[in-house]
């Protein structure tokens, strides 16, 4: 690593879990000096979480690592169903069918619909491919003892097997996850719900599990009894290991053998690899930002993982922050452009937790059964299976997120989206994740996003863009055009100019170019 004038490094990351690889990797790709310090020695034995959202994934097709994620496990011809069973040897009560990746819908609205990686297969890929970039140090087994901030930068105390060093950045970043150092460091305080449940994950090994019951192969076994659903089973690599998870058991009552019965119906070998306890947690930090330090990831919130956003969300907040991070630092950006990073991600982190404790209430609440009989109250089962839609969160809901009211987007009148629409609705309006498109030539129209802004030109007639160009130029912003003339992206995109962040949100929109460009590139960069 190259010395940045009298600093040790542009911005240190504490964290190398996905949300601080995401960024750094991000910042590698600009060319950014960063230090990366992670406790840990990088080693994953327990999955945490179990798939890579959409957004993740359109953002691994910018990484180049689409397809190893999605190859890492799951066989691309088995399919992805949620399936809800009174035990696996017991009466299969529901089922929602989603196609294998094989068969995904070509029509869909993304390029790149979510992937089954569980987390001990997805960081180390995601780790390999930030390892490339020559501008990342990575001090493994190394902890954040300290830190003090000045107008200037950043000093931290990092010790290494016994040794400490001070290390200078000019911003440093905790993804350092809910209990990291970061956030008390700073004294943010949470906010929200608090602890919803407590919960029990057991990962164990059983390769003869698949052939003990007549299921077949799903992504989601939920598990259904008189006490209502009481837990889920997720296959790990699709071989052989397993989670189940049992959502709300005191730890003192934690019985493996029981759980593992009760959840075949019938007794069977396996080795366990790790029982872990947990509390399922609603919180949201009251700010990402004090001075030159943020916070990202589950440092900054804690979500249930039932609607599999939590590390999508702190994913999202890697790329927002980024290209603001490389702005400050390359000196383009205003002086309220590094505050839209709490302004734009703040109210996403809370819907994100407030969809994921109402998935996981909704779940929870799913009517006990009576083994072989009705379901309790009244709803016969046809009723009941009416209402599986509660218990999941569609993918267009989970990536149709726009920055409403965003600082830096220049929003154009048109009303708010539906935020839970029934249907995918795409759309171009400022502060909304720019719409896919598939192109003539096969790419997807993300395909001509790069790490700086870009200027889509639509239609055979479109206007030059010309007068935004050198605007952009004026002020150092990188950027570039790109001319589709593809009709359905104009149809889709409704404008014929409409400018992409970094990030892949629509900055501005319009139908010729602006009467004072200088005052749009002003207001996207902050100033």
């Amino acid at each position: 690593m190259e010395m940045s004038g009298t600093y040790d490094c542009d911005v240190m990351i504490a964290g190398a879990g996905p949300v601080g690889l995401a960024l750094a990797l991000e910042l590698g790709l600009r060319q950014i000096p960063c230090v990366v310090v992670e406790k840990r020695d990088g080693a994953l034995h327990v999955p945490k979480m179990s798939v890579v959202s959409t957004r993740s994934m359109e953002f691994c097709r910018r990484w180049g690592i689409a397809d190893e994620v999605r190859s890492a496990v799951w066989d691309r011809s088995r399919r992805l169903d949620f399936v809800y069973v009174e035990n696996l040897k017991g009466r299969e009560l529901a089922r929602l069918g989603i196609p294998s990746y094989r068969d995904r819908d070509p029509d869909r609205p993304t390029p790149e619909p979510s992937a089954h990686c569980p987390q001990i297969f997805f960081d180390p890929i995601l780790g390999r491919r930030a390892r490339r970039e020559k501008s990342l140090t990575f001090m493994y087994n190394s902890t954040l003892d300290g830190f003090e901030q000045d107008v200037e930068g950043v000093t931290a105390v990092v010790a290494t097997e016994g040794q400490t060093r001070k290390i200078r950045a000019r911003y440093l970043v905790g993804c350092d996850g809910a209990t990291g150092y970061v956030r008390d460091a700073l004294g943010v305080k949470l906010e929200g719900l608090g602890a919803i449940a407590d919960s029990v994950n057991l990962f164990f090994r059983a390769p003869q599990l698949i052939d003990l019951h007549d299921k077949g192969w799903a992504r989601i076994y939920r598990l259904i009894d008189e006490t209502g659903c009481w837990s889920e089973l997720i296959p790990i690599d699709g071989k052989e290991t397993w989670r189940l998870t049992v959502f709300d058991e005191p730890q003192a009552a934690v019985d493996p053998d029981k759980y593992l019965r009760r959840m075949l119906g019938d007794g069977f070998t396996f080795e366990m690899i790790n029982i872990s306890a947990w509390e399922r947690k609603d919180f949201v930090a009251e700010t990402f930002r004090k001075g030159r330090v943020f916070i990202a990831g589950d440092a900054a919130h804690q979500c249930s993982p039932t609607g599999g956003i939590g590390m999508a969300t702190g994913i999202e907040e890697a790329v927002n922050l980024a290209w603001k991070l490389d702005a400050a630092l390359k000196g383009w950006a205003g002086p309220r452009l590094l505050d839209s990073y709490t302004a734009e991600r703040h109210k996403i982190a809370q819907r994100t937790v407030d969809l994921s404790t109402r998935a996981y209430k909704n779940i929870a609440s799913i009517p006990g059964w009576r083994h072989g009989g009705d379901v309790d109250g009244d709803a016969t089962l046809e009723e009941w299976r009416g209402h599986l839609d509660r218990y999941t969160i569609p993918d267009h809901v989970k990536m149709q997120y726009t920055y409403e009211n965003s600082p830096i987007c220049a929003l154009d009148g048109t009303p708010a989206p539906d935020p839970e629409p029934k249907i995918f609705a795409p759309s171009s309006r400022p502060g909304s994740r720019a719409p896919h498109v598939w192109l003539a030539d096969g790419k997807a129209i993300f395909d001509l996003f790069d790490e700086g802004f870009t200027l889509l030109r639509l239609g055979a007639n479109a206007p030059s863009g010309e007068g935004l160009l050198k605007a952009a130029r004026a002020r150092g912003l990188p950027i570039h055009s790109a001319h589709v003339v593809d009709a359905e992206a104009l149809e889709i995109y409704s404008k014929p100019l409409v400018l992409i962040r970094p990030d892949g949100h629509v900055a501005w929109r319009g139908d010729s170019e602006p009467t004072d460009p200088l005052a749009i590139i002003d207001l996207i960069r902050g100033a």
